[in-house]
């Protein structure tokens, strides 16, 4: 996920910051794994509604399933098709996300996030977001005694100027955005455990791509710090941002989650569509 594509990359904010973002966030419990679209499409209906005004702004910290969150640039390749066949080939789900950047992947050993938030003129501030997440992430994975920085590895998987790293050798985290009139998305998935179930789906995505990268270059926390599970890394995210931000406590309304029902198959691909768009 790259800077000069507007649907890439996140970002957290320092004390010099906060009037450009807010000082309160809905933290909203729970996933859908199972529903493919659905987490994907709640995001969507959640960043238009802060967009309209119809709601506060909102972070999601969630275990996802077993998906490859297909880019923009993916979905119009030619080899499109045969990298969603061979998504599903590995036991994956092919989904489209909402940011741009290249095939991601998500499985039960990773953490999804999800935050929104309202923005009066959201272009001028995409480096911003990107920055101050890419931040928080790092002072996560510092309270859990992991090492990392902000950069894109050489080789890594849907490269990206806001990865995050440890030693500039392994992706740790990928992050991007995508933009509504008056809101930001800023949504990624930090990689915990299982290094092989990502290079599982990658290999086979990214041959059926011809996208060059290094396997080498995807790893997890776990490679980094063993023992760490996914509980740990949620409670450090959770705590960095309750240091920041006044945290309400909440889970995802039924309504809402009826109408991401609806929209859900938009995030497929097409062929595996089931409704009209």
């Amino acid at each position: 996920m790259r800077k000069d594509n507007p649907a890439t990359a996140v970002a957290i904010a320092s004390p010099a910051t906060l009037p450009l973002v807010p000082t309160s966030l809905q933290l909203l419990g729970g996933s859908w794994p199972e529903e493919p679209g659905l987490d994907t499409a709640l995001s969507k209906l959640i960043l238009d509604k802060i967009s309209a005004g119809d709601m506060a702004p909102t972070i999601r910290l969630y275990v996802p399933g077993r998906e490859v969150a297909f880019g923009r640039r993916d979905a119009v390749a030619p080899q499109y098709p045969a990298a969603v066949a061979a998504a599903h080939d590995a036991g994956f789900t092919a989904v489209e996300r909402l940011a741009g950047g290249r095939a991601a992947v998500f499985t039960e050993h990773t953490i999804a996030f999800s935050l929104a938030v309202a923005d009066p003129d959201p272009r001028t501030t995409i480096h911003k977001r990107f920055q101050e997440m890419s931040e928080l992430v790092v002072a996560a994975f510092a309270r859990l005694g992991v090492d990392s920085g902000i950069g894109e590895v050489p080789g890594e998987y849907c490269p990206g100027e806001f990865s995050i790293h440890h030693g500039h050798r392994i992706k740790l985290m990928g992050v991007g955005q995508r933009l509504a009139k008056r809101a930001a998305h800023v949504g990624g998935v930090i990689t915990v455990n299982r290094t092989d179930l990502l290079q599982r789906a990658l290999i086979p995505v990214y041959r059926a791509l011809e996208l060059e990268w290094r396997p080498h270059t995807a790893g997890t926390l776990g490679d980094v710090q063993p023992g760490l599970r996914n509980d740990d890394v949620l409670a450090a995210l959770k705590a960095e941002f309750a240091d920041r931000f006044e945290l309400t406590r909440d889970r995802v309304v039924e309504s809402l989650v009826e109408e991401a029902h609806s929209l859900a198959h938009r995030h497929l691909p097409v062929e595996h569509r089931d409704g009209s768009s």
